[in-house]
């Protein structure tokens, strides 16, 4: 599935190709939490570094976030205009990016349950949904992006 991504401001769009375009994961860690906000947590999808492309990029400014242990080999990127997240890239794993799912345009499919992840960081003010639908854990989950949406036989080709 093709997505169409951009800042709130307009300044940067991007597209890229995904086999994994369900935004069924919540993160609650602080790092997405203060860097990506959207209710206290960050929806990341998986998509092919090789197909992003990018307008705008001279907007485009990059975070590598603060860990307990120095510095995440994470590039957080985000408009430098508005500072909408947009996606992140790791160089331990070149072939992949994550588009924020509130900075794609494209209609996403609904999930059909949501996994929400990382919840020994939440904040305490925010509320996580409970019941038929939702899956909690601690911290990370076994599954990868990947294997989740293989898992429920939604893995696009």
């Amino acid at each position: 599935m093709r997505l169409e991504a951009s800042c709130q401001c307009g300044k940067v769009h991007f597209s890229v190709e995904s086999r994994t375009p369900y935004p069924y994961q919540r993160c609650y860690c602080s790092i997405c939490r203060k860097t990506g906000g959207g209710g206290g947590y960050a929806i990341n999808i998986g998509g092919d570094a090789a197909s992003l492309d990018v307008s705008g990029a001279e907007h485009k400014r990059f975070y590598h976030a603060r860990m307990h242990d120095g510095e995440s080999e994470a590039e957080r990127h985000f408009c430098g205009v508005c500072g909408s997240a947009l996606y992140l890239y790791d160089p331990r794993w070149p072939e992949l990016v994550h588009p924020v799912a509130s900075a794609v345009d494209t209609p996403l499919p609904v999930p059909p349950e949501t996994v929400h992840i990382m919840l020994a960081s939440k904040a305490s003010w925010v509320d996580v949904p409970e019941g038929e639908g939702h899956v909690h854990f601690d911290g990370y989950p076994d599954l990868s992006l990947e294997d989740w949406h293989r898992k429920h036989g939604l893995l696009e080709t």
